[in-house]
């Protein structure tokens, strides 16, 4: 006997309309798949009356999110509205209602995952959340399902297809970030408003949810040590590759015996790494166990098509499980409120940049107050000399040390009438 399961969406913007599309078009094959009729029950927009790129059942389309949550036919609410707004309001009114639910909410998972994932609990219901990290790139489901027997180290990811995009861009091309970024929201790839791709927030929101799957230790998005990518240059990704590196947004999680650091920055990566090989729009994410050693996930991590694939995993695993009489509890666990370090626990190598007095004695002067803070010079190279103002570009690397000496050593720097200016410091991730 093939069980017909009932299907609900809050929203249906792009990434919607490809889910329902697909939803609709492969009804059959995925009815092979579980064993169960998917049927799509209601689908709430906020404006009913707009036209759709795709023509749905009648009496499908409701302006009223009720309809979907208080339909006792709905066994699978799928959310794809975003923010922690009203989209929070439905998943929790779902999740208590009894509700399977599958969402692509990165920020709502991000912060307040713990109580979703008791709500769930209490309710006997699924939370399922695969697309909220890595679009297409299966990333949740091996931290749940396939490495649980391991001790996770690290994570680190290139989880943001934008800033991926302006980055490999300015490296390759030698442009601007203001003429990449435009590039990118000329390409349909960055928003209007970029704020929450190039300043870092959209992939702290993930590397958050990775970290608490990961260490079982509830990481706040605030909890993420978060820099953007506007500051950068053309000549910081010169320099870098005159180095060996480029440089990445890289979103990273690292176990230590006292906390969790969680950082989204900038980052030097030594060109031999795997993660410095991932361009333009693709994402990856590198996930360290001691049983399993390094997993390289990578793929396309944004964009319709490869949200939908993850939302419709979700979909059908909890599908098969209702078929089968199963229960689809996926439950990650209670996350603990873990202690979220600062990168003042971070040592490592770093690059520097500043623009300094082009005369005798600067270097020495800079290196003097790098070795009094305990930070050493490993190379140094000037150019970009400006005659007229009588200034140098310097760009220079350390060995390793700790952040908090480096960033005391740059405050002094500041200090100095040799030094106008220091343009950039970034880390040095991978081989230090």
């Amino acid at each position: 006997m093939t069980h017909e399961i009932g299907i609900g969406f809050l929203g249906m913007g792009n990434v919607g309309e490809k889910v329902v599309a697909t939803l609709l078009e492969r009804s059959d094959a995925f009815r092979e798949q579980t064993g169960a009729t998917l049927t799509l029950r209601r689908v709430a927009v906020r404006d009913p009356g707009r036209a759709r790129g795709i023509d749905l059942p009648a009496g499908v389309l409701t302006g009223d999110a009720g309809e979907v949550l208080d339909d006792a036919s709905i066994d699978i609410v799928v959310e794809v509205i975003g923010g922690d707004g009203a989209a929070g309001e439905y998943v929790r009114r779902a999740l208590a209602g009894g509700k399977h639910v599958v969402s692509a909410n990165k920020e709502l998972v991000a912060k307040a995952g713990p109580e979703l994932f008791d709500l769930a609990r209490a309710s006997d219901a699924a939370l399922r959340f695969e697309a909220s990290v890595g679009g297409g790139i299966p990333v949740i489901s091996p931290l749940l399902r396939d490495l649980p027997a391991n001790r996770v180290v690290a994570i680190r990811a290139i989880i943001n297809g934008t800033t991926n995009f302006i980055l490999t861009n300015m490296a390759q091309r030698g442009e601007s970030f203001d003429d990449a970024l435009t590039q990118a929201q000329e390409l349909g790839y960055a928003e209007p408003d970029p704020t929450n791709d190039v300043d870092g927030y959209d992939a702290a929101f993930k590397i958050a949810i990775m970290a608490g799957l990961a260490f079982g230790a509830y990481v706040p998005p605030e909890g993420v040590a978060t820099e953007g990518i506007r500051s950068l240059a053309p000549q910081d990704f010169q320099y870098a590759r005159e180095l060996g590196y480029v440089i990445k947004l890289l979103a990273i999680a690292e176990r230590h015996d006292d906390g969790v650091l969680a950082r989204v920055h900038p980052a030097l990566l030594p060109e031999s790494e795997p993660l410095a090989r991932v361009d333009g729009v693709q994402n990856a994410a590198q996930i360290q166990g001691d049983l399993a050693g390094t997993l390289t996930f990578q793929g396309a991590g944004a964009g319709a098509a490869p949200t939908t694939s993850a939302v419709l995993a979700d979909v059908l695993d909890i599908a098969r499980s209702l078929a089968a009489g199963a229960r689809p509890h996926w439950d990650p666990g209670p996350w603990r409120n873990g202690e979220t370090l600062g990168l003042g626990a971070l040592e490592t190598r770093y690059y520097l940049r500043m623009t300094v007095l082009d005369q005798p004695g600067v270097l020495a002067q800079i290196a003097r107050v790098l070795g009094e803070a305990e930070v050493s010079i490993a190379a140094v190279e000037q150019r970009e000399t400006d005659e007229e103002r009588g200034t140098a570009e310097l760009a220079l690397m350390t060995h390793r040390a700790r952040e908090l000496s480096v960033t005391g050593a740059i405050e002094t720097l500041r200090g100095l009438g040799e030094v106008i200016e220091v343009n950039a410091m970034l880390r040095v991730e991978g081989t230090t």
